[in-house]
């Protein structure tokens, strides 16, 4: 069975590249949200196995989104985890995955669910 996922970030270009890159891999993007509104709205209509949050979205904030959202949350961001270590421990979060090592393998693992 695949994944689904939804894609919560504020920069355009790095949703439409995310969900590219995920979907090559085998992860069914069901959705992207750029604002916590629309994460939450989503979360309830489509019903993802997992979502993935970036932990600064414009003015609002991913850890409080997290903390907000029902299912499988997974962090990922530009920064460094070393950036945010109290946050993301204090975080419901599965884990944390670097925008630049997103792949399927990592969301997989994270979320729990099996890995090729």
């Amino acid at each position: 069975m695949q994944l689904r996922c939804l894609i919560v970030d504020d920069n355009q270009p790095f949703l439409d590249a995310a969900r590219l890159l995920l979907e090559r891999e085998g992860v069914a993007v069901v959705g992207v949200a750029t604002t916590t509104a629309d994460a939450l709205r989503l979360e309830e209509e489509l019903r993802p196995d997992v979502v993935l949050v970036d932990i600064r979205l414009g003015g609002e904030s991913g850890f409080d989104l997290a903390r907000r959202l029902g299912g499988t949350v997974i962090l990922i961001s530009t920064h460094a985890q070393s950036e945010c270590t109290e946050e993301l421990a204090a975080s419901p979060a599965s884990g944390f995955i670097p925008k630049a090592q997103l792949a399927a393998s990592a969301v997989l693992r994270l979320a729990g669910g099996p890995v090729d």
